[in-house]
């Protein structure tokens, strides 16, 4: 059974609907990516499934139960997520905040504990972040803030993690770094992952699942290698593209066709002849 699915959503804001009849399966222990273009839905659809937008209709299904029906720091327990933008408290240290992750697991009768500090610590070292832990979050660089952010959500201890757009506003060489760091979760740590992307390269280089959705519908999912195509590209993304194998991993790799060079003005190439005819002449 899969933990974490849906069925027959309706997802709207206010009066503008986003999508209709969407349903998906995240497979378990997968690093599933959902792709598209902007405005498709995709950042809509990983709302709904970390149950910060209620679906107008249909249901989101956690553990073979309806998501809706769990109280909150269950949902806490189960589901990590990264939103598309996180702002720390002002004076907060990268240990406080990182700390934070334990909130769903305390409560009257268990306050902070051994087992919460060794959390804590195991998910520091896990994202590498161990050297920075007395420094003030709002000091830090956009990388190192994401992955004292995704150390946050490891404290958790969820089976789930749910990352909405994780390296938006991040150079190359960070984007690399965080979406390695995801993979590490992946494959040594167990977690199964759902991030959203802008890159299509990058997502057929790391997901294990890629999902492809346009105008609020999923129209393709499965490996990178069965969903990357050249077709799919243009029919979604409205490029035109070869796609080629990775050199480093062997994943697809899409490389735009080249531009067509601009139409020669009329009788251009009639005074090209009679230059060249001139300078043989000479």
């Amino acid at each position: 059974m899969t933990r974490l699915a849906a069925a027959n959503l309706t997802l709207a804001y206010d009066q503008r609907v986003v999508a209709r009849e969407l349903g998906i399966a995240i497979p378990d222990g997968s690093f599933t990516v959902i792709v598209g273009p902007n405005a498709c839905g995709k950042s809509t659809l990983l709302r709904a499934l970390a149950r910060m937008l209620r679906p107008r209709d249909g249901a989101v299904y956690l553990d073979g139960a309806l998501l809706s029906s769990y109280p909150s720091k269950e949902v806490a327990r189960r589901l990590g997520l990264l939103p598309q933008a996180s702002t720390a408290p002002g004076g907060i240290t990268v240990a406080d905040l990182v700390a934070r992750g334990r909130y769903p697991h305390q409560g009257l009768l268990r306050q902070w504990s051994r087992t919460d500090e060794t959390v804590v610590v195991e998910a520091m070292r896990c994202t590498r972040i161990m050297d920075l832990s007395e420094r003030l979050v709002d000091e830090l660089s956009g990388g190192q803030r994401q992955r004292v952010w995704l150390a946050m959500v490891l404290a958790q201890q969820t089976p789930i993690l749910l990352l909405d757009e994780p390296t938006t506003f991040l150079d190359i060489a960070h984007q690399v770094e965080v979406l390695d760091l995801c993979a590490d979760l992946h494959e040594n740590h167990g977690h199964t992952l759902v991030a959203v992307l802008h890159d299509l390269n990058q997502a057929a280089r790391y997901a294990t699942h890629l999902v492809a959705m346009s105008d609020g519908r999923i129209v393709a999912e499965g490996p990178p290698a069965d969903v990357v195509t050249a077709d799919l590209v243009e029919r979604v993304f409205g490029l035109a593209c070869r796609v080629i194998s990775d050199p480093e991993t062997g994943t697809p790799l899409v490389v735009p066709r080249r531009r067509r060079p601009p139409a020669a003005e009329p009788g251009t190439a009639r005074r090209e002849i009679q230059s060249q005819a001139g300078a043989a002449a000479g």
